[in-house]
């Protein structure tokens, strides 16, 4: 018989001390009769085994000693396996929430339909740009609730990734998974494809399509451009009704609002520009309302411009890290060769020592810089070396530094990207040349942008009380150079990039977005929807609109040709299915599950069973 936990049957062993405890148990006081001396040599050849015949003979010990036994092998959890029936008794509802299903009464009729495949229990999955479980394994009338409460995104629905999520649910025991979508549009896998993969696991998948036809004007598409040192923006109108469709569209930012209209014929698209853009949020919107919000509105953002106030601190006269920062306009920049006793005036700090590292009062400085929200950036060198920086110093570092390194081959050490950002966009890191590099070790909150192939980070980051420190492992001296780095173009757009996002402005695409995005906070901060407040770590964009986070403002749009078109619906999808079905026979179906049956709860009822038989008996012979 097998076990989950069979290290358990070691209780077993509690037997021994019953044993022994019975055999050493004070015997009565035999006394030697005379007239009974005949029948001692008879009793010395029974002795040998007497004790243990006794013992038995005592109920009671052969209670205790099963109970010990029933116990013990209890806590083991035994178990056998059978094969038993898939079973149809939980549904998972897979409810598409994407920005189409707004159109007509798509959402309501798709609530009113799923709720008529409630069964026993229930999961509610809602599919937007990643699925949401709503309710998991609960009875048909909390179910109806959560359908009841059921609002659209603006987003485009991953409908592969809900109906994956529920073949988890139903991985153990099996079930029904229905889908109800308009299947007008949709991100990942061909939801066809999943329902077939469903189905060959065993589990009964249906598709249930909601939504007829109906017209609509949305933006489609829009993006910003540099023109004369000014920001443009381009918008995209398309009109998915059968006749020529007159757009008012009305533009406001700070400066004012303008009001302009187009003609835009059936089934065709019309452009119009914003120029220039305000510094600010600008809004664009489809003055007549249609079957669609979500795409009525676009939002710009171009965040506020102003000159960093920037220390260089550094022991060297020419760097290339000083000289790009000293080209970029935004970037006012003043040099030192150590850490000032006030660093009031300055937003950004780069430490680019060569030849000795920072003091302990420096240390001390710089702590207090960051930890009053100042932003430092730390370029590696020799100095960094564990014995030559301070512990202090090294402690406030995203990496734990050690010795340098130096590569053996020509061409030196490759790079990757570890986490994608707007920091490493359009950075060319594979034609980087790196010959000598610090030894480092990235610390557990550390944000890590590139590393080595052998996972040396090189770009770090990560928040020190409410500032930020940068470790920039790409060493910049001149003499012996560590890396040809700084003879690439890409070198002052790195730069340019790390002041803005430290000075923060950043990239204009920062701040400009669609639904579906994720962005990861270095820490739980409050966060305004176009809706809601909220506190987390993970942004999910989920509505057209503006989302404050921090100091920051953030544009978000839908920008979506197949999400906008109402016209679409899911017969295609829905003939697709049909045809499927006459290949069903190809289709290796699961219609049973190996489980597993725990005997532990029998053992302990009958263990209680025999301490109840125990207390009988030991009231039956007067001892209680």
């Amino acid at each position: 018989m097998p076990f989950d936990n069979i290290m358990a049957l070691a209780a077993l062993a509690s037997v021994i001390p019953l044993i022994i405890i019975y055999l050493l148990r004070p015997k009565p006081v035999q006394l030697s009769i005379p007239s009974l001396m005949f029948l001692m040599q008879v009793e010395k050849q029974k002795k040998r085994f007497s004790s243990i015949r006794k013992l038995l003979k005592d109920p009671l010990f052969l209670i205790q000693l099963l109970v010990l036994i029933l116990l013990s092998t209890a806590a083991a959890a035994p178990f056998y396996t059978s094969q038993e029936d898939l079973s149809d008794e939980h549904t998972v509802i897979v409810i598409d929430a994407s920005a189409s299903m707004q159109a007509g009464n798509r959402l309501d009729d798709a609530t009113r339909l799923a709720a008529g495949y409630l069964s026993k229990k229930n999961s509610v999955i809602l599919a937007k740009s990643s699925p949401e479980i709503i309710v998991e394994n609960t009875g048909s009338s909390q179910a109806s609730d959560a359908l009841a409460s059921i609002e659209p995104s603006d987003t485009i629905a991953d409908l592969s990734g809900a109906m994956s999520e529920g073949m988890r649910l139903l991985s153990q025991r099996g079930g029904k998974i229905v889908v109800v979508s308009d299947f007008a549009s949709w991100e990942g896998e061909d939801p066809v494809s999943t329902k077939q993969l469903a189905q060959s696991y065993g589990i009964d998948t249906a598709f249930v399509d909601v939504g007829s036809a109906v017209g609509n004007v949305g933006i489609i598409d829009g993006w910003i451009d540099i023109e004369d040192g000014n920001y443009v923006y381009t918008c995209v109108v398309k009109n998915y009704n059968d006749f020529t469709e007159r757009v008012d569209i009305e533009i406001e930012n700070p400066a004012g609002s303008v009001k302009r209209s187009l003609n835009v014929g059936p089934s065709d698209t019309a452009q119009f520009r914003v120029n220039p853009l305000s510094t600010g949020v600008t809004s664009i919107s489809i003055a007549d309302e249609d079957n669609l919000p979500a795409d009525n509105n676009a939002y710009v953002m171009v965040p506020t411009q102003s000159d960093t106030k920037t220390l260089f601190v550094s022991d060297e006269e020419k760097l290339p890290s000083k000289i790009a920062l000293s080209t970029l306009a935004s970037v006012n920049i003043s040099t030192s060769e150590g850490i000032p006793s006030s660093t009031d005036d300055y937003k950004i700090m780069v430490i680019g020592l060569k030849n000795r590292s920072l003091t302990s009062n420096e240390v001390e400085r710089l702590d207090s810089f960051l930890n009053n929200g100042g932003r430092v950036v730390v370029v590696a060198s020799q100095m960094l070396e564990s014995g030559n920086a301070t512990d202090q110093f090294q402690n406030m570092l995203p990496v734990i530094p050690d010795n340098v390194a130096e590569s053996q081959g020509v061409l030196g050490i490759d790079l990757e990207v570890v986490q994608s950002s707007s920091l490493t966009d359009d950075v060319k890191f594979n034609e980087i040349a790196i010959h000598k590099y610090l030894n480092a070790t990235p610390r557990n909150d550390a944000n890590v942008l590139v590393a080595t192939e052998q996972g040396d980070p090189l770009l770090a980051h990560w928040s020190v009380g409410d500032g930020t420190l940068v470790y920039f492992g790409f060493n910049d001296e001149l003499g012996k150079p560590w890396n040809n780095f700084h003879n690439l173009p890409e070198y002052p757009v790195l730069w340019a990039k790390l002041t803005a996002w430290l000075g923060g402005s950043g990239d204009i695409s920062d701040y400009n977005l669609e639904t579906g995005d994720v962005t990861s906070l270095a820490r739980e901060m409050t966060v305004q929807t176009p809706t809601s407040t909220m506190t987390t770590q993970k942004v999910v964009f989920e509505e057209v609109g503006t989302y404050k986070i921090g100091g920051r403002t953030v544009a978000v749009n839908l920008y979506s040709d197949r999400e906008s078109d109402t016209t679409r619906q899911g017969s295609e999808v829905m003939e697709r299915v049909s045809d499927k079905k006459r290949d069903s026979p190809d289709i290796v179906r699961q219609d049973s599950y190996e489980a597993k049956n725990y005997l532990d709860n029998y053992l302990i009822i009958l263990a209680i069973l025999l301490a109840i038989l125990e207390i009988l008996i030991i009231r039956n012979r007067g001892e209680l």
